[in-house]
């Protein structure tokens, strides 16, 4: 029996190679790396999600950028990768949504939802002739008096965080993460956090027509996407706040040559 060539495990169908590995998956992976920074954050009171936008024209209607979405009434879910691929699975999550509430008459577990979607995720990377989806998802919800924030990989792994990224600059955020998050949080802190970690991925070029963020309130039950004029004051002040510090920063480094 004639063996498959290296290159062969490197072309469209999804198989393994000698080695184990899924060239497809990976390369989906490769694409949600070179998306923008999506930031999911868990606190007390609810869950928020955050999105660089990374406008790539000055000529580019800002709205027309959707990185957050509404999945159901409780829960939410950002992306990073193929916005296209997310669409997808987005509407895929509204319809099981919909069908748990119509056979059980209740809104669907944020759990049970991420699985069904990494289900038809990990798919994809079974069945020749698909290619797998190359695109994440942070899943942001509330649910029984608990909140959630799940990743979802291009193979369907669903992994639970208490604060995560997403994108081309998940190493940073994370550090900064790691470094800064505690469980006391409340979804005020969590948002600046978030947006203070967007400033460092961007190098500080956030403003409103940048940025998206999206909350999943534990007393409301509810997740809805934040308006420009709710979230304007929260740029302001992470845009401040580092700004003095690089000021005074600067101003430390003048005194000790001197």
């Amino acid at each position: 029996m004639q063996m498959m060539p290296q290159m062969g495990y490197d072309r469209a169908i999804t198989v393994f190679s000698p080695d184990g590995r899924l060239f497809q998956v990976e390369y989906a992976r490769e694409a949600v790396k070179r998306g923008t920074t999506a930031v999911g954050i868990k606190a007390q009171d609810g869950v928020v999600l955050l999105v660089d936008k990374r406008l790539t024209s000055r000529l580019l209607e800002g709205g027309s950028v959707e990185k957050i979405f509404q999945i159901d009434e409780h829960i939410g879910a950002a992306t990073s990768g193929l916005v296209a691929d997310a669409r997808i699975l987005i509407d895929r999550g509204r319809v099981e949504a919909q069908i748990n509430k119509i056979l059980y008459d209740e809104a669907i577990d944020v759990q049970t939802l991420a699985k069904k979607i990494c289900d038809f995720k990990q798919a994809y990377t079974q069945i020749g002739g698909l290619r797998p989806f190359g695109t994440a998802l942070l899943i942001g919800g509330v649910y029984n008096g608990d909140n959630y924030l799940l990743e979802t990989d291009p193979s369907g792994a669903l992994l639970e965080y208490k604060a995560t990224a997403i994108g081309s600059g998940r190493s940073i955020v994370t550090e900064m993460l790691e470094e800064k998050y505690n469980d006391d949080l409340i979804l005020e802190d969590a948002i600046l956090l978030g947006l203070e970690a967007l400033y460092k991925v961007t190098e500080g070029k956030i403003d409103i027509t940048t940025v998206d963020a999206g909350l999943a309130e534990l007393e409301k039950k509810r997740f809805r996407i934040l308006s420009a004029d709710e979230l304007e004051p929260y740029i302001k002040k992470v845009k401040k706040g580092n700004e003095k510090a690089e000021r005074a920063s600067e101003g430390g480094k003048e005194g000790k040559e001197r």
